[in-house]
């Protein structure tokens, strides 16, 4: 498969699971606050998870469909933004020990997703 190709598969396909998160998560958020504790809460809270696990499997169909060059330079840009992460999230762990608010983990995906995608950009021009 050529990669131009393999890039647009993976656009649309990556696309199309986020568009289905984000549905999936507004409808949980609406309704699972109006629900009683109990089981179906729960499994309504949850149900976010099964478009995550969509985009995990689009994440590596596209690392799949890579040629090896291109496998090689994004594994390093995502190998960068978990060290970058890992970075920040420790040093913060110092400032919560100051006093500083304590944060959700759902902060360690928009850092490393954020921090990977620039490196994936910034790339081209550092070399």
């Amino acid at each position: 498969m050529l990669e131009r190709e393999a890039k647009r598969k993976y656009f649309w396909e990556l696309s199309l699971s986020l568009v289905a998160y984000l549905a999936v998560l507004m409808v949980s958020l609406r309704l699972v606050d109006r629900m009683d504790a109990g089981a179906a809460r729960t499994l309504l809270a949850l149900a976010p998870a099964i478009p995550v696990f969509i985009i995990v499997w689009v994440i590596a169909r596209g690392f799949k469909r890579m040629d090896e060059f291109v496998r090689l330079k994004s594994l390093e840009s995502f190998a960068i933004a978990g060290a970058v992460t890992a970075g920040i999230t420790f040093t913060y762990g110092f400032l919560e020990g100051a006093g500083f608010p304590r944060q959700s983990a759902f902060w360690v995906w928009g850092i490393m997703g954020t921090t990977w995608a620039l490196h994936t950009r910034l790339r081209c021009y550092f070399q």
